[in-house]
């Protein structure tokens, strides 16, 4: 079917948020310029990472339950979409080793032991949670009250994990594996490639179909593209772009985690905790971070932005409405899966979003072995959810 575009037409937004969220854009905005032109691109490209969450409902967690209960793969194959595109656009950076005259690096961490069970237990907050590192950010930043707990506990439990990550780190392990690296760039990119098209044609095979159109359904139009909702791919293609961005300008692919346990060190320090207890916050990037300003943290600066991208786009499609009651098992099941978020990010060196899908557009064998553990968390906590009384 032909596209055809039309002029914006009248929906219903809810105009006092949209208004209240430029404005909250636009002071972030002007503490940030403070710390430099870098910091306010990636604000920015935080804010369109938080539309595009929102607008296509672009989460991890519902994806899998979807793919692993109902056998409907529409946000699993965007995802693998989104993982191949990254990919081919990481690739000649991280080969170059360098960008805009800076430095680059990809997301490449550790495997071992307490990487994989940090990711299993992330992977059962997740479905406790109702969300993983991004979509808590953007269903909070939209008005989800109950993602507003989950992401507090979250930030505790983050905090928590750090304290203890020592421990964990003496546990055995392979170290830092770069496929790209060790193999050529080209050959790990293929390889890549090749591993999800076998575990895509696999799911298949035991029956997974794709249930939901990918691309735009029917005609285009400016009034969807303001207010949503978004095609699954669109959302894809764009994250795929944004860390890329994020990459050429940080010098680093995206993440979240590491801001949840940083803002709850600062709270903790406020309160008399001294960071030289611990080996974690004991010098290093986490000291100057603890020690530094909160808006000269690039990881904080880009998670406000998803916030506020999320809660203008909740406002232009006119889905803010905050329900501040939760019954107790879901209120539990929020506390819970928060915790078992952060903690797990923690040991994991990341969420979905840092460790997965940076780690895969990075070539980090971590990231295989990361989302592996977290489907398995997946599986299990699925099965959990009816006793929290969790519906979709």
């Amino acid at each position: 079917m032909p596209i055809s575009i039309h002029p914006v037409t009248a929906f219903r937004m809810q105009t006092p948020y949209v208004a209240a969220a430029l404005i909250a854009i636009m002071v972030v905005a002007g503490f940030v310029s403070g710390h430099g032109l870098k910091r306010l691109l990636l604000f920015f490209i935080g804010v369109g990472i938080g539309l595009a969450l929102y607008h296509a409902a672009f989460g991890f967690t519902a994806a899998y339950r979807q793919a692993i209960r109902d056998k409907d793969l529409t946000g699993v194959a965007a995802q693998f979409v989104m993982l191949i595109l990254a990919m081919l656009l990481f690739a000649p950076v991280l080969a170059e080793g360098e960008a805009l005259g800076q430095r680059v690096g990809g997301a490449v961490a550790p495997v071992g032991l307490s990487m994989a069970f940090g990711a299993f237990i992330f992977g059962l907050g997740m479905q406790l949670a109702g969300g993983c590192g991004s979509g808590t950010l953007y269903t909070a930043g939209g008005g989800n009250v109950r993602m507003v707990l989950v992401l507090l506990f979250f930030c505790l439990g983050g905090f928590w994990g750090s304290l203890d990550l020592g421990a964990w780190q003496s546990l055995p392990g392979i170290g830092s594996v770069s496929l790209g690296e060790r193999f050529g760039w080209p050959q790990a990119i293929t390889l890549q490639i090749a591993v999800i098209a076998c575990v895509y044609w696999a799911m298949r095979r035991l029956g997974g179909r794709v249930h939901r159109p990918l691309g735009w359904h029917g005609e285009f139009t400016w009034d969807r593209l303001l207010r949503g909702p978004w095609p699954m791919l669109q959302s894809a293609g764009s994250l795929a772009l944004f860390n890329w961005l994020t990459l050429l300008i940080a010098g680093h692919p995206w993440s979240i985690t590491w801001a949840f346990a940083l803002w709850t060190a600062k709270a903790a320090m406020a309160f008399g905790w001294d960071p030289h207890t611990s080996a974690f916050w004991t010098g290093g990037f986490q000291e100057q971070a603890l020690r530094g300003p909160l808006l000269a943290d690039v990881t904080s600066v880009m998670n406000f932005g998803i916030m506020l991208g999320a809660f203008l786009s909740a406002a232009l499609a006119g889905k803010i409405a905050p329900v501040a009651k939760i019954g107790l098992r879901p209120a539990l099941a929020a506390i819970l899966g928060g915790l078992l978020l952060g903690y797990g990010a923690r040991l994991a060196y990341g969420c979905n979003i840092g460790a997965f899908f940076s780690g895969i557009a990075s070539t980090s064998l971590h990231a295989w072995v990361w989302i592996i553990c977290a489907v398995i968390g997946n599986w299990l906590a699925i099965r959990l959810r009816p006793l929290f009384h969790l519906a979709d």
